[in-house]
């Protein structure tokens, strides 16, 4: 949940050197804030007043909207006013309207932020170790920090970039949490972490072009959050989702966090269990977990039920436990569809019920679809090259019937299955 600042760049700069946190800044026309002076102005009690006056304001009329308020405000403080009520806007959908409207942020911080719900499981988890002292290391805008002291747990809050820092005290002070989170403007890389109980490390995985897949050119390096996790008796790296497991240390456990059913993010946790896995489902919580995952399952023909598991639980490699729970089989050995001939309850899939099974053939589908009179299709793919708005504009649904599509492939063949989530069991 951390936005723009040491560990986390708006935009591209030489760095100061590999491993050292950077600073960076992006000035935006009619921006939320260019600078401290301009963020200063917003904490005035005018600037505040200015903020909660626009909370509903329409962006789509901010023209009209900014020649009202420049009659009675400095020009500078409505432009940075009106980039901060886009932010905020945009921040509901992840920290929720009573926060969000209370809080500040810069683009980066809206646009790198984690939903409150996985910030507040992770907090949980943390506080469950018996975690009371954390050092949260690239802390951006400070969302991570503010989860961390609602469950109980004292922060420093570390960030290089004066700004950013300058953001966090200000969410830290709009929740009334100051008296457990400080704010420190630092390098991370020179913070002495020994005297916390546990260490959460963020590395920003953007930069100027665009996000970066390789774990050793987040910065700081994986290989240097992993040193500095290793020192303390807790700890957790907030890392991309799409991370080879190879690069997990052996040392770590290795958490995979949906919410709603979109993978969000996945963390390494050192002093928990070793060399093991997990898929979290939010908001509910469930976990699945091992130490030691099972084989994938052979393939099969297609049962009565298709199982999707969730994303955290194939980013983990789950799939063959959910497999053998639903005394299930793979529909492919590439793809990852559970098959089964009875319909079991699972946190872990979406039950959908097969009624057909056909080689991909366009004209046949669209012929079968308009017999069945299905205008409200749902497409899925898994393992196909045709993308579902493209066989959404050539099928043409039309009619009074829904249906799921699934564009796969069956032991290694192009394939379409056509069904309907599977009825809720009493």
């Amino acid at each position: 949940m951390h936005g723009a600042g040491s560990c986390h760049p708006e935009a591209a700069a030489p760095p100061r050197h590999l491993g050292r946190a950077r600073t960076f800044h992006r000035l935006a026309d009619n921006g939320p804030v260019n600078d401290l002076d301009s963020f200063a102005a917003l904490l005035t009690d005018e600037g505040r007043a200015l903020l909660d006056s626009l909370r509903d304001y329409d962006p789509a009329k901010e023209l009209a909207t900014a020649t009202r308020l420049r009659r009675d405000h400095p020009a500078e403080l409505v432009s940075a006013a009106l980039g901060q009520a886009r932010l905020r806007q945009r921040a509901v959908a992840k920290f929720g309207a009573e926060d969000a409207y209370r809080m500040y942020f810069t683009p980066g911080g809206v646009e790198m932020a984690t939903r409150a719900t996985v910030a507040a499981y992770r907090a949980e988890r943390f506080a469950a170790l018996g975690v009371r002292s954390l050092a949260d290391l690239c802390c951006g805008i400070g969302g991570d920090a503010l989860a961390l002291a609602r469950a109980g747990i004292r922060v420093l809050a570390v960030d290089r970039d004066p700004l950013t820092c300058a953001v966090a005290r200000a969410n830290a002070a709009a929740l009334d949490l100051s008296e457990l989170i400080e704010v420190r403007e630092a390098d991370v890389t020179e913070v002495d972490t020994t005297g916390y109980d546990a260490v959460f490390l963020d590395p920003a995985r953007r930069g100027g072009r665009g996000r970066t897949f390789d774990p050793e050119a987040y910065s700081p390096p994986l290989s240097w959050a992993v040193t500095a996790a290793r020192t303390a008796r807790h700890a957790a790296i907030k890392i991309a989702p799409g991370i080879p497991h190879e690069a997990v240390p052996a040392e770590a456990e290795a958490e995979w966090i949906s919410d709603g059913g979109d993978v969000k993010e996945a963390v390494l946790w050192f002093g928990t269990g070793p060399g093991s896995v997990r898929a979290t489902l939010l908001p509910g919580g469930t976990s699945l977990r091992t130490a030691d995952p099972l084989p994938d399952p052979q393939p099969g023909p297609v049962g009565r039920y298709l199982y999707e598991p969730d994303g955290a639980v194939i980013r983990a490699h789950l799939v063959a436990e959910v497999a053998a729970e639903l005394d299930g089989r793979l529909i492919d050995p590439t793809i990852a569809y559970v098959t089964a001939d009875e319909l079991r309850p699972t946190p872990y899939a979406t039950a959908y019920e097969i009624t057909d099974v056909m080689p991909f053939n366009l004209k046949k589908l669209k012929a079968l679809l308009r017999e069945r009179e299905v205008g409200i299709l749902t497409v899925k793919k898994r393992g196909s090259a045709v993308e579902p708005e493209e066989l959404r504009k050539k099928v043409k649904p039309q009619g009074p019937n829904s249906a799921t599509v699934f564009l796969t492939r069956v032991a290694g063949a192009p394939s379409v299955l056509i069904g309907a989530p599977a009825p809720a069991r009493p």
